[in-house]
């Protein structure tokens, strides 16, 4: 069906405009944590509230308050989450994954690929994006807890003392 009245137009834009003002309030409330770069974590949440909206706009048998406290519902948890993750080990643990070293000094870790199920090419393509045309000059490629790969060349890499903890 292509068009059923103009009654649920204008509900859609009417409710569309409220939502985006309530999302917005509430966002800048939430605080900077939540919109940042994206964990495993913060996606979930990312994609929940977006169906949320969907459901307030297009569904007649949820209101705009069920709505909003639906969403707010969720940036609080969001927010005790990254919260309670400064305060315990074991909730960050839970909630965020941590950082790992794909190459170090120029030698790619092999088992570190298949465990994050990342490819040799998306290393060398990371490599390449930082400007740099050999693995030699690479001290690390770290896979940061928000998917990104950070490339520290060797005449950056200093003492390495903000290098993830080698895993097994």
């Amino acid at each position: 069906m292509f068009f059923s009245s103009w009654d649920e137009v204008i509900r859609v834009l009417i409710l569309g405009a409220l939502a985006y003002i309530a999302i917005i309030i509430i966002l800048r409330v939430g605080g900077k944590r939540t919109l940042a770069k994206m964990s495993a974590f913060d996606l979930v949440v990312t994609v929940a509230l977006g169906s949320i909206l969907a459901t307030i706009l297009l569904s007649k048998d949820v209101t705009l308050a069920k709505g909003m406290t639906a969403f707010l519902v969720l940036v609080v948890l969001q927010y005790a989450i990254a919260a309670l993750s400064v305060r315990f080990n074991a909730v960050e643990d839970l909630a965020k994954s941590d950082a790992r070293c794909l190459l170090i000094d120029g030698t790619i870790d092999r088992e570190a690929l298949r465990k994050e199920r990342v490819t040799r090419e998306e290393v060398l393509c990371a490599v390449r994006g930082a400007g740099l045309g050999d693995l030699d000059d690479v001290a690390a490629v770290v896979l940061e807890t928000d998917g990104t790969f950070s490339v520290i060349a060797r005449s950056k890499a200093g003492a390495r003392t903000a290098f993830p903890e080698r895993q097994t």
